[in-house]
């Protein structure tokens, strides 16, 4: 994610303009030093399908990588994966010198990579989670998708600023490179093959995971999953979820500089607070999750329920109150801040439903609803990009809007057609065909 997101906000120094109709980009103080920044004439419209580019990658490779996670090595999946994704961040400065073709066919490939590290690494949980831990466990590792944003707005600024903007995408890819390598260390596919942890553990993992874990490759009911009415909701608000999500991520650095014209690092150091709180409620809503479900306190399908309703009612409020009632810089910057924030409250939800409706065909199912869901991010970014360079009046207020409809109509055929037990097409003892 960091490596995904970081563009976002170094595209404020890459180009000279971010604002829609060619006005001047007030988001430095200096004129840039054209060696250690590069600077590109860019129009906004180039600006929204580079952001949304890595998003055709990731959404060609979400169902292959989910299909063959069930057949080949996760390690080698994974760690490959995020290995080439960092290369080619490495590869940007690069490909920016050759013209902004080639900056997207670079972060295409990119988004190939990422799209199976993001797939395959959930899948992780199917050997390694028992039943009460599953969203606690799930929402801790998926909480990075929000700490990378974080992370990478908080110290991108300071970056640009000191080192340049390059320096941004050679930090990151590098990181990426190492990260990879200690994956390729310290990971196992299996707890009985883990040399660090006790027996006792090691008896306790697999005896709750006897039911989950799948004892032979399973047929693949299409016909079925094709016609699940809670298959297609799931896949709806992640729809919803992902372009939220993505919008948040991608533009919430020229939405703060289009409102307050501040410089590039306390636009990071702004733009970084609502993943900050992100990444908290994530973690929070995984534990809130698992007591409720633990403690006998809510029926599984109600916490899912509930946990929907909260990460996507809550956002579309927040908007509609950054909107209408955010006139001073301070209640722009905490309507924005929960706006972001609650959309995690998913994690206990929608993010984790399909684990529940179909374990043993979670990689490939995971990965189909990745697609619809990021699909929806791709769309988001895209016309994002598209309204900004074209409507000079009230370009926020539309986009916003847009996201407030998404998530309320696909939350209301959520709540109609949820379910949380496992269907009868997921089922090992039935015989299921194409």
């Amino acid at each position: 994610m960091s490596q995904r997101v970081c563009m976002s906000l170094t595209m404020i120094t890459m180009v000279n303009s971010t604002e829609p109709h060619g006005l001047s980009n007030t988001s430095t103080k200096e004129p840039q030093d054209n060696i250690k920044n590069p600077v590109y004439n860019w129009s906004t419209e180039i600006q929204g399908i580079m952001l949304s580019s890595i998003f055709y990658g990731i959404l060609i490779s979400q169902i292959p990588a989910g299909y063959l996670s069930g057949i080949y090595s996760l390690k080698k999946m994974v760690g490959s994966a995020l290995f080439l994704s960092s290369l080619f961040t490495l590869l940007i400065l690069l490909a920016a010198e050759f013209g902004e073709a080639l900056v997207i066919i670079c972060r295409v490939i990119q988004g190939l990579f990422q799209g199976i590290a993001l797939t395959t690494q959930q899948v992780v949980w199917i050997k390694w989670a028992p039943p009460l831990e599953q969203v606690r466990l799930t929402s801790l590792s998926l909480s990075g998708l929000l700490l990378g944003p974080c992370v990478v707005l908080l110290i991108t600024g300071f970056i640009c600023d000191s080192l340049g903007w390059p320096m941004v995408f050679y930090i990151f890819g590098a990181c990426g490179c190492a990260l990879s390598l200690l994956w390729f260390v310290l990971f196992y596919e299996d707890p009985k093959d883990h040399p660090c942890i006790s027996k006792s553990e090691k008896e306790y993992i697999t005896s709750a995971l006897t039911q989950q874990v799948s004892s032979s490759a399973p047929s693949l009911p299409i016909k079925a999953m094709l016609k699940s009415p809670p298959l297609w909701v799931i896949s709806l608000c992640n729809f919803a979820f992902f372009w939220a999500n993505s919008f948040l991520s991608l533009y919430t650095p020229m939405f703060i500089n289009s409102k307050f014209h501040i410089n590039v690092k306390e636009n990071g150091l702004l733009s970084s607070l609502p993943h900050l709180f992100a990444w908290i409620f994530a973690i929070l809503a995984g534990h809130m999750s698992d007591v409720f479900l633990s403690r006998n306190i809510l029926s599984l399908l109600t916490i899912r329920k509930l946990f929907t309703l909260l990460g996507l009612l809550l956002p579309a409020l927040f908007s509609l109150c950054l909107l209408y009632l955010s006139s001073s810089f301070h209640g722009t910057m905490i309507f924005l801040i929960l706006a972001n924030a609650t959309g995690s409250f998913c994690m206990g939800g929608i993010l984790i439903n399909v684990l529940d409706i179909a374990p043993r065909y979670y990689g490939l199912l995971k990965g189909f609803t990745n697609v619809i869901g990021l699909t929806g991010g791709l769309v988001a970014s895209t016309v994002t990009g598209v309204i900004l360079s074209q409507d000079q009046d009230s370009p926020w207020l539309k986009i916003f809007f847009m996201m407030v409809a998404n998530n309320v109509i696909s939350l209301i055929f959520y709540l109609i057609f949820a379910k949380a037990e496992i269907q009868d097409w997921a089922k090992e003892t039935q015989n299921s065909y194409l």
